[in-house]
């Protein structure tokens, strides 16, 4: 019988474990053909930009990246707080699972950053306020992951780290207003849910095609991730113990 998709699916350990690893291989197939697309769109069709030349191009990779560093994050949070709150084991784990993948999605938007800004400011980087604050973000997912692999206790780990994770989330807001609340040398948003796309159509279209890419491939990763998270932390049950033998 096929099993259905419930929200309870994701709170089971085992149901959860069956599920995700169904759709690993779809989340996989849809980085694949989106990041492919957003690439030859972003790199072989989208115009040349008439200030930045081809320099501007690594947004297409730049600003997908930076956006799921702040998503991710607040994500983790809330999970975390979920787990510390309602003893939720399973919210635990998913947080675990989020913040290897939010610190890559940091570091790459600060890295890509730097490309950027040494043609065009002049420099690899500025303790622009915009920049300090992903800087930080990148230390609370450090932190963050430090702190849960340095206590052996499951339980006290999760919610040691739950503490972290929600007073960074408060870092999240001021990364993302911080254009707006100081003058910085960071360019405003580009694209804004209140206003008019500020870049040619076939440049947003690519930027967007390599956003969903970066969703599918952190539901690839964290769903995998997270299967391990829980194959360790349930192995002394049943069904582990049956899978493993099975195996």
């Amino acid at each position: 019988m096929t099993q259905r998709l419930r929200w309870s699916t994701f709170s089971a350990p085992s149901r959860f474990y069956s599920m995700a690893g169904r759709l690993v291989p779809w989340c996989w197939a849809v980085t694949v053909l989106f990041a492919i697309a957003g690439l030859y769109m972003g790199f072989g069709i989208a115009p040349t930009d008439f200030q930045q030349g081809d320099a501007y191009r690594i947004i297409f990779i730049h600003v997908p990246a930076a956006w799921m560093s702040m998503v991710i994050y607040l994500v983790m949070a809330f999970f975390a707080a979920v787990g510390w709150a309602m003893n939720a084991r399973m919210a635990s784990m998913y947080a675990r699972a989020l913040a290897p993948t939010g610190a890559m999605f940091t570091f790459l938007a600060l890295w890509t950053g730097a490309l950027w800004g040494k043609p065009t400011w002049g420099t690899w980087w500025v303790w622009d306020a915009r920049l300090t604050s992903e800087f930080i973000l990148l230390l609370l997912y450090f932190g963050y992951i430090a702190l849960t692999e340095a206590i052996d206790d499951a339980r006290r780990a999760a919610n040691a780290g739950a503490l972290l994770a929600i007073v960074g989330a408060v870092n999240v807001p001021i990364i993302y207003f911080s254009v707006k609340w100081w003058n910085t040398l960071h360019q405003g948003a580009t694209v804004s849910m209140t206003a008019a796309p500020k870049m040619a159509s076939t440049m947003l279209t690519a930027m967007l095609l390599m956003t969903v890419a970066c969703w599918a491939y952190s539901f690839a990763v964290v769903f995998t991730r997270a299967r391990a998270i829980v194959l360790e932390q349930e192995s002394d049950t049943d069904w582990v113990r049956s899978l493993t033998g099975a195996r």
